[in-house]
């Protein structure tokens, strides 16, 4: 069981600093949360497909909009996590959003 929770904490975690307007490192606030995650049995797949449909919908929204503040923790994620849990994404909307997400993080990179 706790190998089970650490691949989760592990796989989980690297996938939310992995995104655009993350922090660099999970807090301890963020590792406690990911935990109570995995106790609540919310799957890895549905965080992925939450945390993918949000950073999108931040990063795509009108850019007439003043920007957002960076994400400073993982909490921002709860509403599109109990969304997600409540109406799954379809497999090939998830396939679309990385490739929005990956398409950002190349553009980005380009500008640099």
């Amino acid at each position: 069981m706790q190998t089970d929770q650490s691949h989760y904490l592990e796989a989980l975690l690297k996938l939310y600093l992995s995104l655009p307007e993350t922090p660099s490192q999970a807090s301890p606030s963020d590792i406690r949360l990911a935990c109570d995650l995995h106790q609540q049995r919310i799957t890895i797949e549905t965080m992925e497909a939450a945390l993918l449909l949000a950073s999108v919908r931040r990063l795509f929204r009108d850019p007439s909009l003043p920007p957002l503040p960076l994400i400073r923790s993982l909490n921002y994620f709860l509403p599109v996590i109990k969304e997600i849990s409540a109406n799954p994404l379809p497999q090939d909307y998830l396939y679309y959003l990385r490739y929005k997400l990956e398409s950002y993080i190349a553009r980005n990179r380009a500008l640099k």
